[in-house]
């Protein structure tokens, strides 16, 4: 048995012939993922609300020597989703894999927090998620099998000041993806959430250009802030074979900033 995992172990984490969708590419952790999952062997379909964004990394990752198309998506937006569902469709013939990447933050205290910015954060975050899961998940039940990997972090688990609409989103993804788990366990899909720590992207450039940077640094473990490079190894065991008996859980990747 020891030596049959040993002679399959690529076959087990290797990804060939499937449709990966990654929504988000903003951030820099989307490409990351990306491009970990065409290297396990899955054609690539990005998509972001700036179609150029999309375009820039799905011609970097060509260049790298793996297949991508870009896609247009605003995933506020149902109707929108579904078209890019269906474009995706049209292009690759399934989905396997989707990961909700699509995020944003905003840093203010509660009551100085605009509905506005409330609701930005909320509905691209929590309701993406939802709508986007949704239309794919229509295609994965048909096809009795799938793998969502819905992007967390662990403010979903732990809290800081003027992160209110970010973290609420966050831990709403974890209950969300619980819910889906149940849900279509019977139909052999398999959704989980990755928690994120500190990444060293923009949408932490306010933190990375004050003087608390090293305060946040002093409480990981592994004594740095991750990189989008990351969440490479968590995204394709999740979207692999080997984590066929997982469903439901959250993986963080944060450098055992929840340990303490």
């Amino acid at each position: 048995m020891i030596m049959d995992v040993k002679e399959n172990l690529y076959s087990m984490f290797g990804l060939e012939d499937e449709v990966a969708l990654i929504t988000g590419t903003d951030q820099g952790i989307g490409e990351a993922m990306a491009y970990g999952l065409a290297k396990a062997g899955a054609r690539i379909a990005i998509a972001d609300k700036k179609f150029n964004n999309a375009c820039i990394v799905a011609e970097r990752l060509e260049k790298s020597g793996v297949k991508a198309l870009p896609f247009k998506v605003d995933v506020q937006d149902a109707d929108n989703v579904d078209l890019m569902v269906s474009n995706v469709i049209r292009a690759f013939g399934t989905i396997d894999i989707l990961v909700n990447n699509t995020g944003v933050s905003r840093r203010e205290e509660c009551v100085k927090m605009t509905e506005e910015d409330w609701d930005q954060v909320v509905n691209v975050n929590l309701k993406g998620t939802f709508l986007c899961s949704r239309a794919v998940g229509r295609i994965m039940l048909g096809n009795r099998k799938g793998k969502v990997i819905n992007l967390a972090s662990m403010m979903s688990a732990v809290v800081q000041a003027k992160r209110g609409p970010y973290a609420a989103s966050k831990a709403g993804i974890v209950q969300f993806t619980k819910v889906l788990a149940v849900e279509w366990a019977p139909y052999n899909i398999n959704v989980n959430a990755i928690g994120p720590g500190y990444v060293l992207t923009d949408i932490n450039k306010e933190l990375l250009e004050s003087n608390t940077f090293e305060y946040f640094v002093s409480k990981i473990p592994l004594g740095r802030w991750s990189i989008a490079e990351d969440l490479i190894g968590a995204t394709i065991f999740l979207s692999s074979k080997v984590s066929s008996y997982i469903t439901g859980q959250v993986l963080y990747v944060d450098g055992g900033y929840l340990c303490l």
